[in-house]
């Protein structure tokens, strides 16, 4: 007599909702603070030096603290600590117009707010993620395409964010944008509460991870990621493209638009065009994304997306031949995130989802802020031309020494036999633990 297969629980779409609702509202509140507070301080202190530093008080303690929040996620549930960081988020850009109204806002004060900010929205913005794994599976829909959709989110936050910000400090004043931020943050924490659960543990998967001390599951999060090969290359690999998109985005671009006899409007108009073509691109990922071949597809977008653009402002293309480059580009750049972030869910147990992947994030982040120095740094050593070519160079050869590994492959089970590191088998059970190549 046959036995009949456990019945599944019913298909659910709400926590895959939530996560993108949340994430959304999130980077948006994020990208009007990007245009708002440089603005803010800009208009009221009149220094660049200040608005750089600003800058800096956010970022820094975005990555710190982002990176020890791990455990801690893994410890009391990713839904804890979204939420609670929304909500100080929200507090933090909430007391900035009320102190400025009320002329008590002195500039250590603001800086201390940004710190915050940042301090509250790592941590949040990482646990939202460890999300993606468990609702995709409820939805019962690939990886890739939960991956894919974070994509286009992410894509179209980066594009309206900016542009609805704009419009409003024009309208309204750079302060008082930073309310329709606190109220994105506190939607976010509003979404996270209803729709939002954490996933039940595997209790004989977690025990072997199980641990009172802080500092022992922040260490299992680093050794997990030290021996695994695909993972630490692709780290590497994302510090250096960030740092080097910085250093683009941030001095190239305007620079040359300058050098070229454009305007600030062709700096915005080439950006949103990748933004624009990188949505459809993500959105036609999940679609189909699962489908295609990870390598391949990593190389194939990443070269697309990343390195046309260098020898075609270095080489003097007309504007429009720059447009379309970007255009073609930003089609390629939308296949990447959803395969490199369905390769870092499967390859990360659940129990150590949250402090693998907060290192993660923080390690990836952790060159942005030195980016514009080293654009500087190389134009007044080569030129503009000679940074285009030189950039461009770099940024290739990172994207290429991750295609070169072979384990991009989909993830069965481990294997019973596989062997187990000697280094890791006090930090990571042998029944988790996989050999990579």
């Amino acid at each position: 007599m046959s036995r009949s297969a456990p019945a599944q629980p019913p298909r659910s779409w709400r926590g895959l909702v939530g996560v993108l609702s949340s994430y959304g509202a999130t980077l948006s509140a994020n990208r009007m603070i990007a245009v708002a507070v440089p603005w803010f301080v800009l208009t009221t202190t009149g220094s660049v030096a200040k608005t750089g530093l600003i800058a800096f008080c956010q970022i820094t303690p975005f990555v710190v603290v982002q990176i020890l929040a791990g455990p801690l996620i893994d410890r009391i549930g990713a839904r804890r600590i979204s939420i609670a960081g929304d909500l100080v988020a929200m507090l933090a850009m909430t007391s900035v117009p009320l102190l400025h109204a009320a002329h008590a806002l002195p500039f250590w004060a603001l800086m201390a707010l940004m710190a915050l900010e940042g301090a509250a929205d790592g941590p949040s913005s990482s646990a939202k993620s460890t999300f993606v794994p468990a609702v995709a599976r409820a939805a019962r829909t690939p990886l890739e395409r939960g991956t894919g959709l974070i994509t286009a989110v992410e894509r179209t936050a980066t594009t309206v964010g900016p542009a609805a910000a704009g419009v409003l400090v024009a309208v309204l004043g750079a302060a008082n944008v930073l309310w329709f931020a606190a109220a994105l943050f506190g939607l976010s924490a509003v979404i996270a509460r209803v729709t939002l659960t954490d996933p039940a543990p595997d209790l004989a998967e977690q025990a072997g991870y199980e641990t009172e001390r802080y500092f022992s599951r922040l260490r299992q999060g680093a050794v997990f990621l030290r021996k695994e090969g695909l993972l630490r290359t692709i780290v590497g690999m994302l510090v250096v493209t960030n740092l080097l998109d910085q250093a683009f985005f941030a001095v190239l671009l305007p620079v040359w638009a300058r050098e070229s006899g454009y305007g600030a409007q062709t700096v915005g108009l080439v950006i949103s065009v990748f933004g624009a073509t990188s949505i459809i691109a993500a959105i036609a990922a999940t679609g189909f994304g699962a489908r295609l071949p990870r390598r391949a597809t990593y190389l194939i977008g990443f070269v697309i997306g990343g390195i046309p653009r260098f020898p075609a402002m270095a080489l003097g293309f007309p504007l429009w031949a720059v447009l379309a480059v970007f255009a073609v580009g930003g089609l390629g750049s939308g296949f990447i995130n959803p395969v490199i972030g369905a390769v870092i869910y499967e390859r990360i147990p659940p129990p150590l989802l949250g402090r693998v992947r907060t290192l993660m994030g923080g390690l990836e982040w952790s060159g942005i802020p030195f980016g514009g120095l080293l654009a500087a740094g190389v134009i007044v050593v080569s030129g503009v031309t000679g940074a285009l070519w030189i950039v461009g160079g770099c940024y290739l050869a990172a994207i290429i020494v991750p295609g070169l590994r072979p384990a991009w492959s989909k993830m069965g089970p481990p294997a019973p036999e596989a062997e187990i590191p000697p280094e890791l088998e006090a930090e990571v059970p042998p029944e988790l633990a996989r050999t990579d190549t």
